[in-house]
């Protein structure tokens, strides 16, 4: 018999395994008793010959309820989607893509400000202070990112003041090879983030997207107008970038990656060490509120290698919003847990390589 060496990693790796699985069969309980769950899941149950509730102990039986569809999302009524002991509450309901088609809608109570309240947890303070205002540069619109935001600098203390961007007439400018309206656009957003960098200087933080980050910087010295940290986001989001804004555009400021999505929530970066200087981007997903997988793009029932490439398969599992192995159209290279983040991670995260000839990306 072979002894099994025990590290203080292993031990956090199984104790988030336990997690995984206790959460697990709560979210299924709660979702599929008549009296708490949701309608969507409720209905569906019934053309089932089991019960998820007794079936499903752990995270790997999630697999006998099969891939979320995409389609799922598009269109109405949006209420089945309010588990019924939450359907008193004000809902609120926000967007992802709408570029071409009916846009996905997800319903959100209280979970974007879980979200990002944990994300706040993992800002240094000395770099994000309290108390200070942010000014975030980037889309609002039905999208949750700008009450996420505003709440985020709300819990820490501070005020959010807004510019907005609307990704789908950029998506529709790049589609059109619009691009000197593009340019305009652009100029017209960053024009009126620097109003409002010059009109205040109890801003400290930031949250814009790569092309913005590099059109502000065209201008200004963002360190010079006071922001000690920004976190970015965005399909652009690479090394080669993450080397190019701590290097070049903002040196000495806490730049911060950051990966989050309308369905998933956040996943937050693996610390960047100063001395290695690895500029590789490295997400882990805010488990066991949202777990992802990475699986053979040709047959999703397969989980790939530590190292290899795989597609992104995420669950969430809120009280809110369960949504079971859903295929995500984004790549990377699947990664193993760390200290801080005892579960697995996904490397240079990108667009599913088969989408490449018919998705615009990089539109922000």
């Amino acid at each position: 018999m072979v002894e099994i060496l025990q590290t203080p990693l292993t031990d956090k790796i199984h104790q988030a395994r336990q997690k995984l699985d206790e959460h697990v069969r709560e979210i299924v309980a709660w979702h599929f008793d008549p009296a708490t769950g949701c309608p969507f899941w409720l209905e569906r149950a019934t053309g089932w010959d089991f019960d998820p509730r007794k079936e499903i102990g752990s995270y790997g039986d999630l697999s006998i309820l099969g891939h979320f569809q995409d389609e799922w999302l598009r269109g109405g009524p949006v209420r089945r989607w309010v588990p019924k002991a939450l359907a008193d509450r004000p809902i609120s309901v926000f967007e992802t893509g709408g570029s071409t088609g009916v846009p996905k809608s997800r319903i959100n109570i209280d979970d974007f400000r879980i979200d990002y309240e944990m994300l706040s947890d993992a800002l240094p303070d000395e770099s994000f202070p309290r108390g200070r205002d942010w000014l975030m540069l980037g889309p609002t619109g039905p999208r949750r990112l700008r009450l996420a935001i505003e709440h985020m600098a709300q819990h820490r203390g501070g005020i959010a003041f807004h510019v907005d961007l609307d990704p789908r007439w950029v998506n529709k400018l790049v589609r059109a090879q619009r691009f000197e309206e593009l340019e305009a656009y652009k100029a017209h957003i960053t024009d009126q983030a620097l109003t409002i960098l010059r009109a205040h200087d109890t801003l400290s933080c930031l949250f814009t997207t790569p092309k913005l980050l590099e059109a502000l910087c065209e201008k200004v010295d963002l360190k010079r107008m006071g922001i000690e940290g920004i976190f970015c986001g965005g399909t652009e989001m690479n090394a080669q970038f993450h080397r190019f804004a701590r290097e070049e555009l903002v040196p000495g400021v806490e730049f911060v990656p950051i990966y989050g999505n309308t369905l998933m929530g956040l996943a937050c970066p693996r610390p960047f060490d100063a001395e290695v200087k690895d500029y590789t981007i490295t997400y882990y997903p805010p488990s066991p509120r949202a777990i992802f997988d990475l699986v053979d793009p040709e047959d999703p029932e397969k989980t790939v290698a530590y190292g290899e490439t795989g597609r992104v398969m995420l669950t969430t599992l809120t009280r809110e919003f369960f949504m079971p192995r859903f295929l995500e159209r984004d790549e990377g290279e699947r990664t193993e847990p760390i200290d801080l983040y005892p579960w697995d991670g996904v490397s240079s995260l990108r667009l599913l390589s088969s989408l490449t000839k018919t998705v615009a990306v990089g539109v922000y």
